[in-house]
């Protein structure tokens, strides 16, 4: 074998363990991403988030960031399961939502509190006509946004905040949008 053919089948080598390395690398990178940012409970997702007019993208992102997915989770504020609905949000919406036999501790259980949490998520969105302020309402309260879009400091308009006075529901809707922007891109076609 001529030296020129030794070394091009060397180099020919090279570049193919180069490539299944890196395949191997992309591979177990998206496998990492993927187990930051997973997908559970799509069926009741897609349902509940068609029914009350929600990206099922957006729902996947807040209960990420509420639960990481575990429906067994309470906050310090005693808000529960997958999408952390406090106790006496998620009676008042059961009572909206016209579910008998309701109890507190229903919502531990996913497909109630998805229920609940989109029904929820769709009214703030309802009654502040914007994505951002329905998320800061939802970490907040909506009375508070309902409060900082009166102050001028806060919103010059009354209609959009230029800043939110909570550090944590600052962080909190930043954290969503971009947990929003990675499952949209990651799943493209799970929804």
């Amino acid at each position: 074998m001529g030296k020129g053919k030794g070394k091009a089948k060397r180099i020919l080598i090279t570049l193919i363990v180069l490539l299944v390395v890196s395949a191997a690398a992309a591979f177990s990178l998206y496998t990492a991403v993927k187990t930051l940012y997973p997908v559970k409970y799509s069926g009741l997702v897609s349902e509940y988030s068609k029914q009350y007019g929600l990206d099922p993208y957006l729902i996947t992102a807040v209960i990420n960031v509420e639960s990481n997915f575990k429906a067994g989770a309470v906050s310090h504020a005693n808000a529960r399961g997958l999408m952390q609905v406090s106790v006496k949000t998620g009676k008042w919406a059961a009572g909206k939502l016209g579910m008998k036999n309701y109890a507190s501790d229903d919502l531990f259980e996913p497909e109630t509190n998805i229920k609940i949490g989109c029904w929820y998520l769709s009214s703030l969105y309802g009654e502040f006509g914007d994505m951002d302020l329905a998320l800061a309402a939802y970490n907040a309260g909506s009375g508070n946004v309902s409060q900082w879009l009166k102050d001028e400091s806060l919103s010059p308009d009354g209609k959009a905040l230029t800043r939110i006075p909570f550090p944590e529901t600052e962080q909190y809707i930043k954290k969503v949008k971009k947990n929003y922007s990675v499952y949209k891109r990651l799943y493209e076609n799970e929804f």
